[in-house]
């Protein structure tokens, strides 16, 4: 954990892992501030393009150097044990950061900590059962696919979920015996410093994970841009991909990203009411809508409409909102005071086109929740698909209910969106529920449940929403390069040349 000063300030020099030290940043001022009450978490300086180029090459001279190179993956295995052991024993401290430097309830922060130490476990898994491939030989030859690593690879990560997203990139690239170079978001830089510091505690060499806090445009840029970076995988907005894409195209290089999203949540008329109200709710006001994955389009047929829209605003008005220290808080404030504003535009602007409020809409003038960046749990209807705000991600609290008739009528609706990231069914019928999750242009489909994700199932999206996939078996193999070996066994393989050796 790092040290506090008195000020409210983290010491620097504990703070800024780059390239196998502790470095004094060289960039700009940084400040972490509480979003429940606006208070100071942190403050320092970003780290420097310089920083970020000898983060680069320091991780490509490690992961070049026999010592770490010849480690076989059994005992490369080994080090993410440690390495999950170490966030585990430290959950609580790394929580009680990730919940002030975001806003986040503790229990969502303790269950983030709690995936991100399984996201290390489960790839060292991979490592010990991992195996090669021998092909069919189709001549006198043995033939074999191997994999190896990339060498550096350039992590950026988003605010909305951060020690997570961090592991899903740093445990797989680790294991398949890359250096990481991670960026971590401006906003929320905290907890990614203390996954540096778990991973170095656990013995693996600093130069392969460095962390260099900063700006998307400068730091993140420096990462991308850098000649001796032979990946990126990002998680982030749909923009920024693209503008990553660009930049990969011309260095032809791979990229891995996880992008954004407007995932349609369906209640067909048949579905359990308690059980679809329950997933309508958790699907987009966890996490204060700020996920990815967030339910913000709500598709309920026609028949059942006005009555549902009834029962979720009533719900939505006894959900708990609050700082995130307070056990009972079910919706907590917003990441920044900067992006609570944006949600609060983003209402407004639907409602001066003729969208209605039905709930919620307004960012608290009075109270204790004033001087926190929170936004009400909010429920719109009276728009159509096509309006701004059902294809536009908000990222906060905000449901557009919308009504659907006939099945082709959904399906429509719910793929007329640039984004393919997720979508969720409720329904009793299982042939229709498997009929339209095939139908619906999404990377994850759940039926009669929401946001559960395993590290054990790959991750990712379609069109907008991304490139590549995360987790699961091949979520190892998206950090490595293939090679494929033939070994000759004919004793005169290559008679082409006949005499003229003689």
């Amino acid at each position: 954990m790092n040290d506090i000063t008195p000020s409210g300030r983290v010491r620097e020099d504990d703070l800024i892992p780059v390239a196998g030290g502790r470095h004094r940043g060289g960039g700009r001022l940084i400040r972490s501030i509480d979003p429940s009450d606006g208070s100071t978490v942190a403050e320092f300086h970003s780290a420097s393009v310089e920083q970020v180029d000898r983060s680069v090459r320091a991780g490509l001279e490690r992961v070049e150097d026999p010592g770490w190179r010849d480690v076989l993956p059994h005992q490369r295995a080994r080090y993410l044990v440690r390495v999950a052991d170490l966030l585990e024993e430290r959950a609580e401290s790394i929580a009680a950061l990730q919940s002030s430097d975001t806003g986040k309830t503790l229990g969502e922060s303790r269950a983030l900590v709690a995936s991100a130490a399984g996201t290390f476990r489960y790839f060292a898994a991979v490592l010990e059962t991992e195996e090669g491939l021998l092909t069919p030989a189709r001549g006198p030859y043995l033939s074999m696919s191997v994999h190896e690593p990339i060498g550096v690879v350039g992590a950026i990560t988003p605010w909305n979920s951060p020690i997570a997203s961090d592991a899903q990139k740093v445990a797989p690239a680790l294991a398949a015996g890359n250096a990481v170079v991670l960026k971590p978001a401006e906003v929320a830089p905290l907890t990614a410093l203390e996954l540096a510091r778990a991973v170095g505690d656990a013995g693996v060499p600093p130069e392969l994970v460095s962390v260099v806090p900063g700006s998307g445009s400068v730091v993140g840029d420096a990462i991308v841009r850098h000649p001796l970076v032979g990946k990126v995988a990002l998680t982030g907005g749909t923009a920024t991909g693209q503008r990553i894409g660009e930049v990969a195209a011309q260095k032809v290089m791979p990229v891995s990203m996880e992008l954004g999203g407007k995932s349609p949540t369906v209640v067909f008329e048949d579905a359990d009411v308690d059980q679809a109200l329950a997933g309508v709710l958790y699907g987009i006001f966890s996490s204060s809508g700020q996920s990815c994955v967030a339910g913000s389009r709500v598709f309920v047929h026609e028949s059942i409409h006005d009555a549902f829209v009834e029962r979720l605003c009533a719900a939505a008005e006894r959900l708990r909102t609050g700082p995130g220290s307070d056990p009972a808080t079910q919706v907590a404030p917003m990441v920044s005071f900067a992006h609570r504003d944006h949600v609060a535009s983003m209402v407004d602007a639907a409602v001066a086109e003729g969208a209605r409020v039905r709930t919620g809409g307004a960012v608290p003038d009075q109270g204790p929740l004033a001087q926190g960046a929170y936004y009400p749990p909010t429920v719109i209807d009276g728009v159509a698909n096509s309006a701004r705000i059902c294809q536009e991600e908000i990222f906060g609290p905000v449901a557009v209910v919308l009504p659907f008739g006939s099945e082709k009528d959904l399906v429509e609706q719910a793929n007329d969106s640039v984004y393919g990231l997720a979508c969720g069914l409720w329904t009793a019928a299982y042939r229709r529920a498997w009929r339209v999750a095939r139908r619906i242009h999404a990377g994850t489909v759940w039926v009669n449940t929401y946001k559960q994700l395993s590290v054990s199932t790959p991750f990712g999206g379609t069109k907008l929403s991304g490139l590549g996939r995360e987790k699961g078996r091949s979520g190892l193999l998206a950090y490595t390069r293939q090679k494929s070996v033939y070994l000759g066994l004919d004793e005169n393989p290559l008679p082409w040349a006949g005499d003229v050796l003689n």
